[in-house]
C-alpha cells in the first residue's frame, strides 16, 4: 500500500496537485486499500492534528511577525542592517543577509521573509546596479536562516512530530543559524569585491549606527524574550506566541504609532491563509504516516540502517543525502511531517540526540527552498 501511496502521490505532483491534497488523496486511496481499516480511520487521522495545544503557537507567531514586518518595523530593521555592513563591498546583498536574520527573529517563516525583503531590497540592489539575479538568488538563499532563528515555524513542526522541547531546539537553531549568515556574508562579500559591485555612495558615523540599532531594538529583543521565556519555563510555547502578538500590537502602537485597522486586518487575513496550507499538511501528513506505521516502514528503513549501513555517520551521510533530494520536489513542513517518524526512529537506533536530529533536518531540507525545481523562496524572490 506505501508503494500505491507513493505513485498516486507522485502522479498528482506532476499534474501540479497542490502538496496537501496530494497527500491526502494519496493517503486516503491508501488506507481504503488496506481492507482491515475502517475507512473512518481516514477521516480521524486528518482530524487529530487540529487538536494539538502546541501547534496553536503557529498561527501566533505568524501574525506577531505579520503585525511587526507590514509596518515601519521592517524599514528600521533594513536600516539597521544596512548601517552595519552596507559601506562594505557586496554590502547591499550583505544587508540582504543580516536583515534575514534580524527578520528571522520575528517572523519564523521563511517565505514570508522572502516577500518582505525581497520587495524592499530586490528593487533598491537594482538601481545601485547590482545584478537582478544575484540580488533575488541573495535573498531565495538567506531568507531561510528564519528556520533556524526563533521563533521557527520548521522546528515547532519537528517538535510537534518528536515531542522534543520547543525551547530546546530554539536555543539549538541559533548558532547554526548565524553561522549559515556568516557564510553567506563572505559571499557576498567576496562576490562583491571579484566582481566589482558598486559601494555605497556613503558610510555612516557611530552615532547614526547608534540610532539604527535603537530604533531596531523593540524587533531584535523578541527571540530573546521567547527564548528566556521557554527555557525559564515561566511560559508553555503556545503562551509565549499570545504574548508574542500582544507585544507586537504594542510596539506598533505605542513605539512605532503605526498601527491601523487596516494593517491589523490584511495582517488576520494572511495569518488565517497561511495557517490554512500548513494545517492542511499537518494533517495529511498524520495520514500518511498513519499508513506508514501500519506498514512498519520506519521498523523496516531501522532495520536497513542499522544492518546494511552500521556505522553511525554512514546513516547520517544517507539521511542527509535523502533529505536534500526530497526537499527539492516538497515544500518545508509537508517534507519535515513525511520523513520525521522515520528519521526519528532511526537516530534513536544509532543514539543521535533528536534536538540535534530536528535542526539537521531544518537546515538539509531548507536548502530546498531555493533549489529547483520546487524552489518556493526561489520563485518568490525571481517575481
Amino acid at each position: 500500500m506505501t508503494v500505491l501511496m507513493i505513485l498516486v502521490f507522485a502522479v498528482l505532483l506532476l499534474l501540479a496537485f497542490p502538496v496537501g491534497y496530494a497527500l491526502v488523496i494519496s493517503s486516503g486511496l491508501a488506507v481504503l486499500t488496506l481492507g482491515s481499516v475502517p475507512p473512518v480511520v481516514s477521516v480521524v487521522k486528518l482530524f487529530q492534528p487540529t487538536q494539538s495545544f502546541p501547534l496553536l503557537a503557529i498561527p501566533f507567531f505568524i501574525l506577531s511577525g505579520a503585525l511587526m514586518m507590514s509596518g515601519t518595523l521592517g524599514q528600521k530593521l533594513v536600516d539597521f542592517a544596512a548601517s552595519l555592513v552596507g559601506r562594505f563591498h557586496g554590502g547591499l546583498t550583505q544587508v540582504t543577509v543580516v536583515g534575514s536574520t534580524i527578520f528571522g527573529g520575528v517572523s519564523g517563516s521563511a517565505v514570508a521573509e522572502a516577500s518582505a525583503l525581497g520587495s524592499m531590497l530586490i528593487p533598491w540592489q537594482k538601481r545601485e546596479g547590482y545584478p537582478a539575479a544575484f540580488a533575488a538568488a541573495t535573498t531565495a538563499s538567506s531568507a531561510v536562516i528564519a528556520g533556524l532563528i526563533p521563533p521557527s515555524i520548521p522546528l515547532i513542526l519537528y517538535a510537534a512530530g518528536s515531542n522534543a522541547s520547543i525551547g530546546s531546539l530554539f536555543l539549538a537553531g541559533i548558532l547554526p543559524g548565524l553561522m549559515l549568515a556568516g557564510g553567506m556574508v563572505l559571499v557576498c562579500y567576496l562576490s562583491g569585491r571579484l566582481r566589482g559591485f558598486p559601494l555605497l555612495a556613503q558610510s555612516l558615523t557611530g552615532a547614526q549606527i547608534r540610532r539604527a540599532f535603537l530604533t531596531a531594538l523593540p524587533a531584535l529583543l523578541m527571540p530573546l524574550f521567547i527564548i528566556i521565556l521557554l527555557r525559564a519555563g515561566i511560559a508553555t510555547p503556545t503562551e509565549v506566541s499570545v504574548v508574542a502578538v500582544a507585544y507586537a500590537l504594542v510596539v506598533s502602537a505605542l513605539i512605532y504609532r503605526d498601527l491601523t485597522i487596516e494593517r491589523v486586518y490584511l495582517a488576520l487575513i494572511g495569518t488565517v491563509v497561511t495557517t490554512g496550507v500548513v494545517m492542511l499538511v499537518i494533517m495529511a501528513s498524520n495520514l500518511v504516516s498513519y499508513v506508514l506505521i501500519t506498514e512498519a516502514i520506519p521498523r523496516a528503513v531501522t532495520e536497513y540502517a542499522t544492518t546494511v549501513l552500521r556505522e553511525p555517520w554512514l546513516v547520517i551521510l544517507a539521511m542527509n543525502l535523502v533529505m536534500l533530494i526530497v526537499g527539492m520536489f516538497l515544500d518545508l513542513p509537508a517534507a519535515i511531517l513525511l520523513l520525521g517518524p522515520t528519521f526519528i526512529a532511526v537516530g534513536k537506533a544509532i543514539g543521535m540526540d533528536p534536538i540535534q536530529l530536528g535542526v539537521m533536518m531544518v537546515v538539509n531540507l531548507s536548502i530546498g527552498l531555493f533549489t529547483p525545481p520546487i524552489g518556493t523562496t526561489l520563485f518568490i524572490s525571481a517575481a
